[in-house]
């Protein structure tokens, strides 16, 4: 699955740079809101179908949202700051449609613009759907779904996830100014993963402190940053069973509460959607994200989870062997 991002941006890029007509964008924009509900569905299902997430969700849920919130708000506050110092991705983005406006206006054309084709995702149905799709799933999951099925919901996530590479892709080609936007922004898009990663790890360190558990706990939890596999796996090995449902629940709920806030995330900043996916970036939060944030943020974005996605394995036995100390 690691190569599969990058080999469907590829393909989608390459389709949307020969240009594309709006009326088949506007199609491939509605194959792309019929993929999000259903990676939607999927990932609310496979809540609900699980035993370990529904069996102990009523024992440590409560201490599982305050660490997945907190890890998310300091997340937004320390990408926002960075924003307002070294990462000016408005100010860059502004610059760029500014551009774009006057070559349209010379060139007596409409402006092509750099943004998200297709509807914006603040002022979509998508607000409401997504996060009902997560609820409806879990019911499903919980209630209805066969366990003899459950096996269908890996192949259902996988065909989501590659409609839904290759539409940003196409997104993302046919937005030329991406590229532009990238190089406006320079090495100083490091800072971005940076913020986050220095946000979520004081959201685990400060839920610590109001809970009262061991601190290992929701510090570690909160590194996972929606990485909720591979922290709910090293977890469990390193701690046991009930420490690394810790590790799945925070970061499933840290998927949840970012798709269910996208709305508000996008009115404190550019970056704040981004902040709240994290490491999710990468898959299956990179299409709600950009619905949001907009194509030219897309690459950003992706950069973004790809580099907390590869951090978080090396993060989590380094914090195991601090908090060993």
């Amino acid at each position: 699955m690691t190569l599969i991002p990058f080999a469907c941006l590829a393909i989608g890029a390459a389709v949307g740079w020969r240009g594309l007509s709006a009326r088949i964008l506007a199609k491939i924009d509605m194959v792309t809101n019929l993929a999000l509900v259903a990676l939607m569905l999927t990932i609310g299902t496979n809540i609900g179908a699980s035993d370990t997430i529904m069996s102990n969700l009523p024992f440590i849920g409560l201490n599982c949202v305050v660490i997945a919130v907190l890890a998310v708000v300091l997340s937004v506050a320390c990408t926002f700051l960075s924003e307002k110092t070294v990462l000016p991705l408005e100010k860059a983005r502004l610059k760029i449609s500014l551009g774009a406006d006057a070559a349209a206006a010379e060139a007596g054309r409409p402006e092509d613009g750099c943004g998200e084709t297709g509807e914006s995702g603040e002022g979509s149905p998508l607000v409401w759907i997504m996060p009902g799709s997560i609820i409806a799933g879990a019911v499903f999951g919980f209630f209805l779904m066969p366990e003899a099925y459950v096996y269908v919901l890996d192949h259902t996530l996988t065909a989501s996830l590659i409609v839904l590479y290759v539409s940003v892709g196409i997104s993302l080609g046919a937005n030329k100014g991406v590229l532009k936007y990238v190089k406006q922004l320079g090495f100083r898009v490091v800072f971005l993963p940076v913020a986050i990663l220095t946000g979520s790890l004081s959201g685990g360190f400060l839920a610590g402190c109001i809970l009262n558990i061991p601190m290992h706990i929701p510090v570690m939890s909160a590194a996972g940053m929606s990485y909720y596999s591979i922290t709910g796996a090293y977890m469990s090995q390193a701690y046991g069973v009930e420490t690394g449902t810790y590790g799945f629940i925070v970061n499933v709920m840290r998927e949840f509460f970012t798709v269910a806030s996208l709305p508000l995330l996008i009115k404190i900043s550019k970056g704040s959607p981004i902040a709240g996916g994290a490491a999710g970036n990468m898959d299956t939060m990179l299409a709600p994200v950009t619905k949001f944030v907009g194509a030219e943020l897309g690459i950003v974005t992706l950069f973004t989870g790809t580099a907390l996605t590869f951090l978080v394995p090396f993060l989590l036995p380094l914090l195991r062997t601090l908090f060993l100390l």
